[in-house]
């Protein structure tokens, strides 16, 4: 099962995308679109749930597939999941930054996640990623440092 996760904003361009994916692969997709207002044809999906019950779908998901926030990829990553991140981007108004952009190419220097810059891009990643059987080791600073990222944002 691939599990793709947006959090509370809509991000119609990953969802779409992944939903044009979901009909024509023969696997399970299941979706957290939030606020996306583009509602899959092709992939089970709903708007909001519990973190309990996300952190079971990323522990269930053979890869997640995420935007660039730190909650969900954490998530991934405590589990040992393989996380493709699809950052939000600035030239598509779906942020005002490009900070997504930035913690997801830094990720991706450490090799912890696959980053998919073009969503066009997106479903030749997914065979690459799910033809890797190792699964990602959990790596205790990675998750510290997160969780200190978060919790400095977090007061401001």
């Amino acid at each position: 099962m691939i599990f793709v996760a947006v959090s509370t904003f809509g991000f119609e361009r990953l969802v779409s995308k992944m939903d044009d994916i979901a009909g024509r692969i023969g696997e399970e997709i299941i979706m957290q679109i939030g606020e996306t207002k583009y509602h899959p044809k092709h992939a089970k999906y709903f708007n909001f749930t519990s973190e309990h019950e996300i952190k079971e779908l990323c522990r269930r998901a053979r890869i997640v597939v995420t935007h660039g926030g730190v909650g969900m990829i954490l998530n991934a990553l405590q589990e040992g999941v393989p996380v493709i991140v699809v950052p939000r981007l600035k030239k598509y108004g779906e942020v005002i930054d490009d900070h997504q952009l930035y913690l997801a190419r830094e990720l991706e220097k450490e090799n912890k996640v696959t980053v998919v810059y073009d969503v066009d891009k997106l479903e030749v990643n997914l065979d690459r990623v799910g033809k890797n059987q190792s699964k990602f080791l959990r790596d205790r600073r990675l998750i510290d440092a997160l969780k200190k990222y978060i919790e400095q944002a977090e007061r401001g």
